[in-house]
């Protein structure tokens, strides 16, 4: 997400990188670039223009061009005036009342029925609520069933009416459903048009009358640029939504619109969301997005993932494992699976501080780790659990099992040993010196 914008604003800094000092001239050339850099990356002219007028003015003080590093210091200050750009601080969700009523509205497309899902899944997840899932879209076909596949895949409860067309009604059954069944947040996904149009924005409308949701969320695609911005708009205007949802990250690389928004509408972005997994819904963190923005990484955000992923008790067997030198296939799968838990692979590397220029141009799908688990899947689980066992006749077994030649299966479990082996090396040294460094 935001190549592009990251791309350009890294030029931008080039002309400051490697000069002693920082004059007025180079900060005007710098300043230029950058509002160029955001212009096309789709932010509204007159917003890149204030925004870069700020970042000029402060540029421009003694402090900064007097400083030992002025590059890195301007790239302080454009990171913090980002921040600022895109909210300054994350904003929770009010989940307040019995239950909790999240009112979902947006265009059609943009993504709503796909978040209503993901949303649910954060808060039974993450959360610890109990969420129960209502079918708004009367008119769209297979709406409702699309919500109930998705409600299916993460085990929560979607309520329905099919043959009722009205969703004020529907809505209202639905708290009634959820009181009764102790659910304690409902999430109402509604249905969208094309564009915007007086039906569609009276019925959201009555709706929010009706039932005078804690949260209505405004689902945009990223992808719909400057569009975007004037739905937001438009939308704010009928409903004063508490929220914005920034949808299909993945597929956007310009990044405009998550910039452009928050300004224009003053309303925070709660969430980002990027690709069809019901796990890929990230709390918006201006300040991380921003670092991210400017190739800074976002270690913060990969710690967290990791650590929704760790299971102490896993972690303390495997250890072991480890310094007898028992880890094995299965144990390694099992890892595998973590990872991919963990979020879209390239997006998760992106994180790590300077690696995420360094892979920009890289094609790291989802699909990277398939190859490998289709050999440890082809082993038998003896094997997995013993790879000494693996002898020629079981790796030409596993090659055909697994759709791969011989030579990759060499080179698989030749890589395997070499890991295997410098995990000894680190484990040779005794816990107490381990435990000791540091202490001085």
């Amino acid at each position: 997400m935001f190549e592009s914008l990251s791309d350009r604003l890294d030029t931008a800094f080039k002309n400051l990188k490697g000069q002693g000092r920082i004059t007025e001239l180079n900060i005007a050339s710098t300043v230029k670039d950058i509002r160029r850099a955001l212009v096309d990356a789709d932010v509204n002219y007159k917003i890149a223009k204030e925004f870069t007028d700020t970042i000029r003015d402060k540029a421009t003080g003694e402090k900064v061009i007097n400083a030992v590093s002025p590059g890195q210091l301007m790239v302080k200050i454009v990171k913090d005036e980002l921040t600022d750009l895109m909210g300054g601080v994350e904003t929770d969700l009010d989940l307040s009342g019995n239950p909790a009523v999240i009112l979902i509205a947006g265009l059609q497309g943009s993504g709503k029925t796909t978040f209503s899902g993901k949303l649910a899944n954060y808060l039974k997840t993450k959360k610890g609520k109990s969420p129960l899932l209502v079918a708004g879209d009367v008119y769209r076909p297979a709406a409702i069933e699309q919500l109930n596949i998705l409600g299916g895949q993460i085990n929560v409860e979607v309520y329905s009416e099919p043959e009722n067309k009205n969703v004020v009604e529907i809505a209202q059954n639905a708290i009634k459903e959820a009181k009764t069944k102790n659910k304690n947040v409902v999430i109402i996904d509604t249905a969208g048009r094309l564009a915007i149009d007086e039906v569609m924005m009276t019925e959201v409308a009555n709706i929010k009358n009706a039932l005078n949701p804690k949260e209505i969320l405004f689902v945009v695609d990223s992808m719909t640029g400057q569009d975007a911005v004037n739905t937001a708009a438009a939308f704010n205007q009928r409903l004063n939504y508490t929220g914005v949802v920034l949808t299909k990250l993945d597929g956007d690389t310009r990044g405009g619109a998550a910039i452009s928004i928050k300004y224009t509408v003053n309303k925070p972005i709660k969430f980002v969301s990027s690709g069809e997994k019901m796990e890929t819904l990230d709390v918006f963190y201006p300040e991380r997005m921003a670092q991210r923005i400017l190739g800074m990484g976002d270690i913060v955000s990969l710690v967290e993932k990791a650590q929704e992923q760790f299971d102490e008790a896993q972690a303390a067997k495997l250890e072991k494992k480890i310094r007898k030198n028992q880890f094995d296939f299965e144990d390694f799968k099992t890892q595998l699976q973590q990872i991919k838990k963990m979020g879209n692979l390239k997006d998760l590397m992106g994180m790590i501080p300077g690696v995420g220029k360094q892979i920009k141009d890289i094609d790291i799908n989802d699909d990277a780790f398939k190859g490998i688990e289709a050999m440890i899947n082809s082993m038998t689980l003896e094997e997995r659990r013993n790879p000494d066992l693996i002898n020629p006749g079981r790796k030409q077994r596993i090659a055909k099992g697994s759709g791969k030649d011989i030579a990759e299966v060499n080179q698989f479990i030749k890589q395997f040993d070499q890991m295997k082996a410098m995990m000894k090396t680190m484990n040779k040294m005794p816990m107490g010196k381990l435990a000791g460094m540091g202490k001085r």
